[in-house]
């Protein structure tokens, strides 16, 4: 046991002092030269009924320090592993409208010449799926949107590829708090302007992060998401576990939505088994807070609408995936058209990348769930500010 401890204090002194920015001068030690010299250092790992005649310095200390903010070094990583990546799959191919009007054709020879239009569809926010695709001499496409349906490819800007982003299933229980970097920043070594530029690494949006400890400084929540390395809240999308079912849920299982974070939690049995981003209401078409049960499941289904008085707002969506609608118009559902998962950008639904709404889809069953809550407070609670909701 002698030699396992000594080999295992080597080993953290190693490290202790390979970790940039923690050398320790004599002049930094609280002791006098006799108290250093008539005590021993305490071990890093040793039990703390054998510490009473040693002194809490150098590794032990900032080991013991880290501690009581809540960083056990070694860290703990998550408990997650990534879902099937099959999940991202999707059985449908998908282009983007752009111009104003769209007309569409009955034939490939009308779209090509231009002539005897079917049917047009208005201006606005447009994504159609195509069955199949025509390719001139000149690489000019045309795209067939239903069987026998065409529409010139000059009204197109190609076709999209959805987000590849997803979650995280959880095969354990969290011990902190965790999230993501949604804005592509740097860490730096402490809290506050004064440290801004001590940096310790670049971050990337959808990179996944722990946090362990949090304070206000400058006008600022900064978060510790590892020794000595700080990020402006901000910057991030937090999950704050919590297996507790919020009131009215009596069949163990329910889907959080954070509106203020812009993220969402799955439970079941009092247990944390999926987390990710996601995108709610912008302002003005906001996701209702409250909790509601999913009364449909449908595995695609077309959206369509606008809000305005001018339908300045008119959107076209195309076999929107994996949808379960939970409060009139609004649902969870996949979201091809964009990849700003962790900010605002709906009518009211909530937008999910199609791995992370496809999971869910399978998971979930009608009846199950739905809390929609804003821990800011932000968000109105007024009914009558809200519509039926849509995309």
């Amino acid at each position: 046991m002698k030699n396992k401890n000594l080999v295992l204090a080597l080993y953290t002194l190693l490290i202790f002092l390979a970790l940039p920015g923690q050398t320790v001068s004599a002049e930094a030690l609280p002791l006098d030269s006799a108290s250093a010299l008539q005590s021993p250092l305490c071990l890093p790992g040793q039990p703390e009924d054998q510490q009473t005649n040693c002194e809490q310095l150098g590794p032990t200390a900032y080991l013991s320090a880290m501690e009581s903010e809540g960083l056990v070094l070694p860290r703990i990583p998550l408990p997650v592993a990534p879902i099937d990546p099959a999940f991202a799959e999707l059985p449908y191919n998908y282009v983007k409208l752009t111009g104003n009007e769209t007309p569409t054709f009955t034939s490939l020879d009308n779209a090509i010449a231009n002539q005897n239009p079917y049917q047009v569809i208005p201006p606005g926010f447009k994504y159609a799926t195509y069955v199949d695709v025509s390719i001139a001499d000149d690489n000019h496409r045309d795209y067939m949107i239903d069987y026998g349906i065409w529409i010139r490819g000059g009204n197109t800007s190609g076709r999209i590829t959805p987000s590849s982003f997803t979650g995280m299933l959880f095969y354990g229980v969290p011990t902190h708090q965790f999230g993501w970097i949604i804005y592509q920043t740097e860490s730096q070594r402490g809290p506050g302007v004064q440290n801004a530029n001590e940096k310790v690494r670049d971050l990337y949006r959808f990179d996944q992060i722990q946090v362990y400890q949090s304070v206000e400084m400058d006008g600022t929540t900064w978060l510790m998401i590892g020794p000595d390395e700080w990020v402006d809240k901000i910057k991030t999308a937090l999950v704050y576990p919590n297996p507790t079912p919020p009131q009215g849920v009596t069949n163990g299982r329910w889907i959080e939505i954070n509106l203020y974070e812009q993220t969402m939690s799955v439970y079941q049995g009092s247990r944390l088994v999926f987390a990710t981003l996601m995108s709610s209401g912008i302002p003005g078409w906001w996701t209702r807070p409250g909790l509601f049960q999913i009364y449909e499941k449908l595995d695609s289904t077309p959206m369509s609408g606008a809000f305005e008085a001018d339908r300045s707002d008119y959107y076209y969506l195309e076999d929107v995936p994996w949808t379960m609608y939970f409060d009139q118009a609004r649902a969870l559902h996949g979201a091809y058209w964009h990849n700003y998962f962790g900010y605002e950008q709906s009518h009211g639904c909530v937008n999910l990348s199609p791995a992370d709404s496809h999971w869910l889809y399978l998971w979930a069953n009608v009846g199950d769930y739905v809390y929609v809550w804003d821990p800011s407070g932000q968000t109105p609670v007024d009914e009558s500010l809200y519509t039926a909701g849509g995309a």
